[in-house]
């Protein structure tokens, strides 16, 4: 994706949960102009929704720097292939992790395959998401409320109490929250809602853990352009997507994902935890 308001996205739409290979403009979610520094040689690192988006790019980083990866997703096998290939392009290993998270069994899953075919588990990821936009508080039906915190923070709790046993003193745990739950979304409440949630898991989980050795942090990004954009917002939201920040436009995840090398790597961040950490294209947010 240009960098420059003038190609900002034009209308389009996708089917859920959304597929990369159908965004115009095509971003840049695969790293190519990353350069490892072996900042986490012989780790192993979890990270949910990570087929396409910043949960892409990140595997890629993460890949670059030495990691093997496993990588859950609901349904997008072509997005989970394709970056597989990408950590495999590193010399690392990459397995991936078909299913749903808002199913309380299949992240325990996720986490005993990781473990069980990796060896280990030193980074955990915790960035799947789901969203829909609705004009009025009164459309949001129950099935839809529920399923948003079932995938958006219940997954978040539940991947992570499954990985807790297998985290040594030294891991790091990273949590995806969003400008949506730091200043609120009036079309996308549900989802601020869980992003809310997801800052303050992090703030009581890093206290919680600290005894242990064990960093938690949070990743907060403005709008960013991924499939999840097309595939749960109208036609006309999509077009121009990320102009309304104060730098003109989204983000591509390529620029988001040095920010979870940062907290997964204690060279970088060992002195890290409980921090918000919010790369929202220069909007501030005093208080």
């Amino acid at each position: 994706m240009s960098t420059s308001p003038e190609d900002s996205p034009p209308p389009q739409q996708q089917d859920p949960p959304g597929g990369s290979g159908g965004l115009d403009p095509q971003p840049r979610d695969e790293m190519r102009d990353w350069s490892g520094r072996d900042l986490l040689t012989g780790k192993v690192a979890l990270v949910t929704g990570g087929d396409s988006g910043i949960g892409r790019a990140v595997c890629a980083a993460f890949a670059k720097e030495g990691a093997d990866v496993a990588l859950a997703y609901l349904s997008e096998d072509g997005d989970a292939e394709h970056t597989a290939s990408l950590v495999r392009e590193q010399g690392r290993r990459c397995l991936t992790l078909r299913g749903d998270l808002g199913d309380a069994r299949h992240c325990v899953d996720v986490v005993e395959r990781t473990v069980g075919e990796l060896g280990r588990l030193d980074v955990l990821v915790n960035n799947v998401a789901t969203q829909e936009p609705y004009d009025r508080p009164e459309e949001i039906g129950d099935e839809q409320w529920l399923r948003t915190f079932e995938v958006n923070i219940h997954s978040f709790f539940r991947v992570t109490k499954a990985a807790l046993p297998h985290l040594e003193s030294g891991s790091a745990l990273i949590n995806t929250g969003s400008v949506n739950g730091l200043r609120g979304n009036k079309q996308l409440i549900d989802y601020s809602a869980t992003k809310g949630a997801v800052q303050s898991l992090t703030y009581s989980l890093a206290q919680s853990l600290m005894d242990r050795g064990i960093r938690v942090n949070c990743v907060a990004p403005g709008p960013v352009w991924t499939p999840l954009i097309p595939a749960t917002m109208p036609e006309g939201k999509v077009e121009n997507f990320g102009e309304q920040a104060p730098i003109g436009r989204a983000a591509d995840p390529d620029e988001i994902a040095p920010s979870y090398v940062f907290f997964a790597a204690n060279q970088l961040s060992s002195y890290y935890t409980g921090e918000v950490l919010a790369p929202v294209g220069g909007e501030t947010m005093p208080g």
